[in-house]
């Protein structure tokens, strides 16, 4: 439910979000009264702030005078800056003299660049299988007992998976599956139910069903090997912030850095959402990063998404330099990845 504000409550909760991020110091009326010119008294801007505290958007801490915003607080100032949004000059230099081979490279160091510009952690999704088409399937009999399914997207992400049998592989089976798939899953993307619909197909023999069965895992949507998929850049600035800022949970946010799978996770939810995917404080599942913010953007190309880039940092940060740079990036990498694919 949205909360009605009124004008001036608006400017005073902005006023305060503005000062606590620049100052990381509680916000009380007496300091907006002298440094602001609201054209009201000092005892009626501590009303408003009782008011705004009242309906969940500050909170006042331990025995200060001044109040800190909430998410909910700051999820209503990040809404109201989206919409007065104006393009950004990029502050980020994607390298355009590079081969497709390197477009790694570039995504690397296009996640380092914007973490020293934003002084926060950044991470680059490369192309996701998921967010591709599939434009060729290959089926090979490596040993009586041993399979390999490789796939190649239309993103040119190549991805094999080697499966075990517990009976010999017949050779003609392994050339039937070969065949169907292509007629089945070219021009689809992995993870959707049109590609779970050609396993499941009642037109299968049970010999050719079991056979499905058995590589199936190869076209599921990502799973825990795609992680290397992220590039990450300023892991140790936002560890630093956080530290100072005294949150807890740093050893479980450690080990989701190492292991990547909630924020893929999380960058996959920002795949499928249009515009800047922007998560403050509890709207994020892990506890781990209930005390963080994270804004991310699509880049693509020809009306394709291939990845996002994204900006993790604590609740408190520059929201409008962050969401401004974080566009304009992945803007500029759109721009680069349409000069060379």
């Amino acid at each position: 439910m949205i909360v009605a504000l009124t004008t001036r409550q608006e400017h005073v909760l902005r006023t305060v979000i503005e000062e606590y991020i620049a100052s990381g110091v509680p916000v009380g009326s007496r300091h907006l009264s002298e440094r602001f010119d609201f054209g009201i008294a000092a005892s009626t801007i501590r009303n408003d702030l009782a008011e705004l505290e009242d309906m969940g958007m500050l909170a006042h801490p331990h025995t200060s005078a001044g109040r800190v915003p909430t998410d909910s607080g700051y999820r209503r100032y990040v809404d109201a800056i989206l919409v007065e949004r104006r393009e950004a000059t990029p502050a980020v230099r994607i390298v355009t003299d590079r081969a497709r081979s390197e477009v790694d490279d570039a995504l690397r160091e296009t996640a380092d660049a914007l973490s020293r510009v934003t002084e926060l952690l950044a991470v680059v999704s490369a192309p996701a299988v998921t967010t591709s088409t599939i434009r060729h399937i290959e089926i090979l009999s490596l040993q009586p007992h041993l399979v390999m399914v490789v796939i190649i997207t239309t993103s040119g992400q190549v991805t094999k998976r080697i499966f075990n049998t517990t009976a010999p592989i017949d050779e003609g089976l392994a050339e039937f599956a070969r065949v169907y798939l292509n007629e089945r899953l070219v021009g689809i993307q992995l993870g959707t139910r049109r590609a779970a619909d050609a396993f499941e197909s009642h037109d299968l023999g049970a010999k050719e069903h079991d056979f499905l069965e058995a590589v199936r895992p190869a076209f599921d949507a990502l799973g825990h090997g795609d992680v290397e998929g992220l590039h990450l850049g300023g892991a140790s600035r936002l560890l630093d912030n956080l530290t100072r800022q005294g949150v807890g949970h740093l050893t479980e946010l450690l080990d989701m850095l190492e292991q990547r799978f909630n924020l893929l996770e999380l960058l996959s939810d920002a795949m499928r959402e249009d515009g800047v995917y922007l998560r403050i404080g509890h709207e994020l599942a892990p506890p781990s990063l209930q005390a963080c913010s994270l804004v991310a953007a699509k880049y693509g190309v020809a009306n394709r998404d291939l990845g996002t880039v994204s900006v993790l940092g604590p609740t408190r940060m520059d929201y409008q330099s962050v969401i401004a740079t974080v566009q304009a990036t992945a803007d500029g990498l759109s721009k680069y990845l349409e000069e060379i694919w």
